[in-house]
């Protein structure tokens, strides 16, 4: 299956040419654009971007290196699918990340962070109560994003990006796994009251429990309707 009518024609700048590629592919596989399964033509790619194939090549293998597309030997680069148990995987992985982020911020975080914080799950409920989900999973992914900044480690936070980026394609559908975002909208919360109260340990405990909700539901079969979904968007795509 061709990618060339998912990509748009805009030429890129010389300027970071790599970056410029890899930051629209990825962007093009986050929203499903570029479906999972879809063969990403070197040739076709590069022609409608108006690049070379060097720089192309260097950013399919940027994106291989963040697990969103896979390289396959006499097919080039196809935009990866995440199974269900991979998805069980990443969650397990990012609850370890996110639990250890909030050890190391609670103590760092400055009344301006907190602020920040506080207002974005302030957002968050309001984009709850309008059942406006897009922007309720931008906040989320800026929440948690920020509260692994807030720890100070650069490493954590670089491999806590990849594998976002990894679960990215299935995070909206995720709702469907805790209930309705309300319920995650309360849980932020809860979170912020013992970031407030300087305990981290209760902060991470929640905040483990806020994650591993979705791991719990997607251990049952009930939840294999979720990666259906996928496959049937990808094959109409």
């Amino acid at each position: 299956m061709s990618a060339t009518r998912y990509v748009a024609a805009t030429r890129l700048e010389n300027r970071t040419l790599r970056e410029q590629v890899a930051d629209h592919l990825r962007e093009e596989i986050l929203s499903s654009r570029l479906a999972p399964g879809v063969e990403l033509s070197e040739v076709a790619l590069a022609r409608s971007l108006g690049i070379s194939r060097g720089p192309l090549r260097e950013a399919l293998g940027q994106l291989a290196a963040e697990g969103l597309v896979t390289i396959v030997p006499r097919r080039g680069a196809v935009v990866k699918r995440l199974t269900r148990q991979e998805f069980i995987d990443a969650y397990q992985v990012r609850e370890a990340l996110e639990s250890l982020a909030i050890k190391l911020a609670v103590p760092r975080l400055s009344e301006r962070e907190k602020g920040e914080l506080h207002r974005m799950a302030e957002q968050m409920e309001r984009a709850a109560a309008k059942a406006n989900a897009d922007r309720f999973f931008e906040l989320n992914r800026q929440f948690h994003a920020r509260l692994v900044r807030a720890s100070g480690n650069s490493k954590l936070e670089e491999v806590h990006s990849q594998l976002v980026a990894q679960m990215g394609r299935l995070m909206k559908q995720s709702v469907q796994l805790r209930g309705g975002i309300e319920q995650s909208a309360a849980e932020h919360r809860a979170i912020l009251e013992a970031v407030d109260a300087g305990d981290p340990e209760r902060a991470a405990q929640l905040l483990e429990d806020h994650i591993e909700v979705p791991q719990r539901v997607l251990r049952s079969l009930a939840a294999q309707e979720i990666f259906e979904q996928e496959e049937v968007a990808s094959s109409d795509a």
